[in-house]
C-alpha cells in the first residue's frame, strides 16, 4: 500500500490503494487541504507537489505537466497534483506560493 507523506504538513501520512486516482483526489480524500484554482484541470499550477523523495514511483509525465515544464513554470522535481498518480512511497511538499494562510505549515 503506498505511502504519501506531507513533509511540511507535519509529515502527514495517508496511505492508499487508489491507483486510478490521482494525486490531488487522494489527499482531499483524506481530509487535506490542497490549493487547486483550475478545478483539477491541470491548466495551472497551483496544486503543484514538490516531491522530495520517490519522484520514481509517479505516474508518466502528462501533456500539461510538460507544458507547464517547457515554460518553466514547473521544476523537474514538481509535479501538478491533478494531473499524477503514485504506484509507491512519495514525499512531497506544498510549494511556499501555494500555501493557505489558514493551515499551519512545518518545516
Amino acid at each position: 500500500m503506498p505511502k504519501i507523506v506531507i513533509q511540511n504538513l507535519h509529515n502527514r501520512e495517508i496511505y492508499t490503494n487508489e491507483e486510478n486516482k490521482n494525486l490531488l483526489e487522494i489527499i482531499h480524500e483524506n481530509q487535506v487541504d490542497w490549493m487547486f484554482a483550475c478545478g483539477g484541470k491541470g491548466r495551472c499550477t497551483t496544486c503543484r507537489a514538490q516531491v522530495q523523495e520517490g519522484l520514481e514511483h509517479f505516474s508518466e509525465l502528462t501533456a500539461a505537466e510538460i507544458k507547464f515544464k517547457n515554460m518553466d513554470r514547473l521544476k523537474e522535481n514538481e509535479r501538478l497534483a491533478c494531473q499524477c498518480k503514485i504506484q509507491g512511497d512519495v514525499v512531497i511538499r506544498v510549494a511556499e506560493e501555494n500555501k493557505f494562510m489558514h493551515l499551519n505549515y512545518s518545516n
